[in-house]
């Protein structure tokens, strides 16, 4: 049995998830970003307890095809910029969702649009910016290193993305040294 679960954004996700099935004494083979999977069927009651325990951090478990397709698309997203040090921009990333949802990208696009109001390209773009801003908080790249880390062309087209959005530049952000960052969930 394959469970989808909504907001699992990052890795303590994975923990917080695991812990919700511990205390549960549920045992999944596997938990991954947006996804728990066990050997076989869960009762009703024990999925109503893991639904209503996983509600308490702020999970849901998501039942309809079309959300469990768009939060698919997001968690590869989120793995391939914030979970990975460099992206291989030999490949682009339709072909990397397309690999791993064996499904027509033309329909996964479609029914993102139409339900997250934004295309996967631009979702794509505002987590490359948050992976921007977090590297510049921590000071210990370059914006050139920075830019080949996330698989930008130059230095420029990082700089215009990053003005376009945030209407600063990387200087200018780096050099305010506040907390401009939102978190994985809120974009």
């Amino acid at each position: 049995m394959k469970l989808s679960i909504k907001n699992m954004v990052c890795q303590r996700c994975i923990l917080v998830v695991k812990q919700v099935l511990e205390k549960h004494n549920l045992e999944a083979e596997i938990v991954h970003l947006g996804e728990i999977s066990f050997r076989e069927d869960l009762p009703d009651e024990q999925l109503e307890q893991l639904k209503n325990g996983l509600a308490e951090h702020g999970f849901e478990l998501l039942d309809d095809k079309k959300a469990m397709i768009i939060e698919k698309v997001k968690n590869i997203v989120v793995t391939l910029i914030h979970g990975s040090d460099d992206i291989d921009i030999k490949k682009n990333f339709s072909t990397l969702i397309a690999d791993q949802i064996p499904i027509d990208y033309n329909y996964i696009s479609s029914i993102f649009s139409t339900t997250e109001g934004i295309t996967i390209e631009q979702f794509i773009i505002l987590q490359r910016i948050e992976r921007v801003k977090e590297l510049l908080v921590y000071n210990e790249l370059s914006l050139s290193e920075i830019a080949y880390k996330l698989g930008y062309s130059n230095v420029q087209h990082l700089s215009t993305q990053f003005k376009k959005i945030t209407g600063l530049t990387p200087s200018h952000f780096k050099s305010i040294k506040e907390n401009k960052r939102k978190s994985l969930d809120q974009l």
